[in-house]
């Protein structure tokens, strides 16, 4: 037999844990975006694109030289497999253009909040664009050529 006289406390505990794990969502979301607008401002980018969601994505993958149309895709099930894998590509470019060596991209593969606090924070670490380019840089797409 069915006994409802503790349904409200289950309701109670239920409600207590989600907002416990809104609670820690959030607080990840903040550090991670803290650190990220970090990296965005060693590499010459306005440090609030690093809060807005899907954006951050978005300049992350152009920093490393990929199509940032790929964190919209990256909310398709399953294309986000692929995309996953570009945003691997542009940690291993955006590694190399900080001065880091190759490896790195496992850190940011398997560890990516430690790889995005040790880019972070490391003081060695400055932003060459040219570094991936083998010294050349395209101009983007509003500013002329430089010669």
């Amino acid at each position: 037999m069915y006994d409802n006289t503790n349904d409200p406390y289950v309701a109670g505990v239920i409600l207590a844990m989600m907002m416990f794990a809104l609670v820690v969502t959030v607080i990840i979301y903040v550090v991670f975006a803290i650190f990220l607008s970090m990296v965005f401002k060693k590499a010459g980018i306005e440090g609030w694109k690093a809060w807005v969601p899907v954006y951050n994505n978005w300049v992350m993958l152009e920093m490393g030289d990929q199509p940032g149309w790929w964190s919209i895709l990256a909310l398709i099930p399953f294309v986000n497999i692929v995309a996953a894998v570009f945003m691997y590509i542009a940690m291993y470019r955006i590694g190399l253009k900080f001065g880091k060596e190759g490896v790195f991209v496992l850190l940011g593969i398997f560890l990516p909040p430690v790889w995005l606090i040790w880019l972070a924070v490391d003081k060695t670490a400055v932003w060459n664009p040219s570094a991936v380019n083998g010294g050349s840089t395209p101009a983007a797409p509003n500013q002329p050529a430089a010669m």
